[in-house]
């Protein structure tokens, strides 16, 4: 959740993953018909155009097409208005969709440039939708909350300028949860994102418009951002691929210390989602705490043999977890796809309290989601309209002491230190993304899983925070499809600051199983 002051009349941006999203000024539209980011005008692909296929493109290819000039930014563009207008009413992945015939203007002014010889980079052309957590110049940034639904910011957010420098051409939006609270995607300003593979379930979340929307083939890649599994729970939801970079690799605040969030790539493959993160990563000045490494390194290839590898699988805690019947089995049953490159796969158990971790969780959760979202329940107005699950973590708050703090930051620690212990030992650390398959999306959350009972709104979702805490990248591969058919997907944990290397285990890993390479929605078949 980012909560960042702005004015003095009004404090405080709501956002689940508590990061900056950039040095950007904001104004308050008063009548919705003056917003630029219109309703899409539906747009249909041409006759005899010979491209209905581009949505099928991977990123990269995409790329390469429209490089070569074998395909046109308009073609690009119709095939992906096209197929919004086809999906994204039954599915609400994408919101503040951009007018259609200025979007096609302004791929037609690429197609110019490319003419001319001007190349942006890899993703010139691209339709982009920008999580509605982050800024993009023109569009409103509401965070799923009616206090911001007018809300539109005056500049980008670092890694949103960095992509549409790359050449990306800004559709839209990404649904989000209201402040981005709770793996489930729902809000009171667009309503629920419904999950790509029924229709009905929960996407997951926070970054469950985006996750959906490349499921749906209606995005060719995207951004996302992560703090209590926002990038790995709707991928894991929706058969794609969500990275939580090493905290910094990607720049998010002007703070001057490690904030749990991170902002991160998600992508229908492992490959495109390397290379969009050598698109958002690297340092900037803005972000104090952002690493310095060059992200070129991201878009190199991902091929690399893994025999004699070592995989500890992490599971349930040895029961402490809940876990709903199905989700083990099916991903112990995925941890084949590690075995057949070569490696070995041990259960392991670090010795530590989890109930001890979950407690530092809560203390550093409440701390940081009240020092930054206090301005909004500090006014009155503003507190009536905001979700009982962001009062309830800025209430938590208020009696937490200092002394608190330095505790659970020792703790965190403690546990990264365990963790490079099991690395001394093995080179990657497996866990399941989450701890129920896809749930009714008309639910604020799983209230019990398997006869036992959540006791807050994010228990649920316990299984993400020992990844978060580490520090580590945390990267999640689909795994496969429960009995219902829906998916579920597989944390690969990696040493911290080998992001690279956790990218190629989970390319190896994602051919030798090709869960989201070969099965794809039903309303894509």
């Amino acid at each position: 959740m980012n909560l960042k002051s702005k004015t003095a009349a009004n404090k405080g941006n709501a956002c689940h993953e508590i990061y900056a999203s950039g040095p950007s000024r904001r104004r308050f539209v008063q009548q919705s018909g003056a917003v630029a980011a219109a309703v899409l005008s539906p747009v249909k692909l041409q006759a005899g155009s010979g491209h209905g296929d581009i949505v099928q493109m991977s990123a990269l290819e995409l790329s390469s097409a429209i490089r070569a000039r074998s395909i046109s930014c308009v073609e690009v563009m119709q095939a992906y208005l096209a197929r919004i207008a086809l999906l994204n009413p039954q599915y609400n992945a994408l919101v503040s969709l951009r007018d259609g015939e200025v979007l096609l203007a302004q791929a037609k002014n690429y197609d110019d440039e490319l003419a001319r010889g001007k190349y942006r980079g890899w993703m010139h052309g691209f339709p982009h939708a920008v999580k509605d957590l982050a800024d993009a110049e023109g569009f409103i940034t509401s965070s799923g909350s009616p206090i911001f639904r007018n809300n539109v910011a005056l500049a980008d957010s670092i890694h949103i300028a960095r992509i549409k420098d790359a050449g990306a051409i800004i559709i839209g939006k990404s649904n989000v949860p209201e402040f981005g609270l709770g793996s489930h995607t729902y809000n009171r300003v667009f309503g629920t994102t419904l999950n790509a593979y029924d229709g009905k379930s929960s996407a997951g979340g926070s970054s469950g418009g985006a996750a959906v929307g490349l499921a749906l083939k209606i995005l060719p890649v995207a951004d996302g951002s992560d703090f209590m599994g926002s990038l790995r729970n709707p991928a894991a939801y929706n058969n794609v691929i969500g990275f939580r970079p090493t905290p910094g690799r990607v720049p998010l605040g002007d703070t001057y210390i490690e904030e749990l969030p991170c902002n991160g790539p998600m992508a229908r493959n492992v490959q495109d989602t390397a290379m969009l993160l050598s698109t958002m990563a690297g340092y900037h000045p803005a972000s104090p705490t952002s690493i310095r490494e060059d992200p070129s390194v991201f878009a190199e290839p991902l091929k690399r043999d893994f025999k004699g590898g070592k995989i500890a699988w992490l599971g349930d805690f040895d029961g402490y977890l809940a876990m709903e019947d199905g989700v083990m089995d099916l991903c112990e049953k995925a941890l084949q796809g590690f075995r057949d490159i070569g490696c070995t796969v041990d259960t392991a158990k670090p010795v530590f309290s989890m109930p001890q971790l979950w407690e530092t969780w809560l203390v550093m959760r409440h701390w940081l989601t009240r020092g930054k979202a206090l301005p909004l329940y500090q006014n009155v107005e503003m507190r009536a309209q905001l979700k009982p699950e962001l009062i309830w973590e800025i209430e938590g708050g208020a009696d937490i002491t200092g002394d608190q703090v330095v505790a659970a930051s020792v703790m965190r620690g403690q546990w990264y230190a365990v963790i490079q212990k099991t690395f001394e030992k093995y080179d990657f650390l497996v866990l399941p993304s989450a701890q129920v398959f896809p749930f009714e999306a008309g639910l604020h959350w799983p209230e019990s899983i398997a006869g036992r009972t959540m006791d807050t709104y994010h228990r649920w979702m316990e299984v993400v925070v020992p990844g978060t805490l580490s520090g580590c990248p945390v990267i999640n591969v689909p795994a496969g499809f429960g009995a219902s058919g829906l998916p579920m997907g597989i944390q690969i944990i990696g040493k911290r600051y080998d992001d690279f290397a956790t990218l190629q285990m989970a390319y190896a890993y994602e051919q030798a199983t090709r869960f989201n390479l070969e099965a794809h929605p039903k309303t894509l078949a």
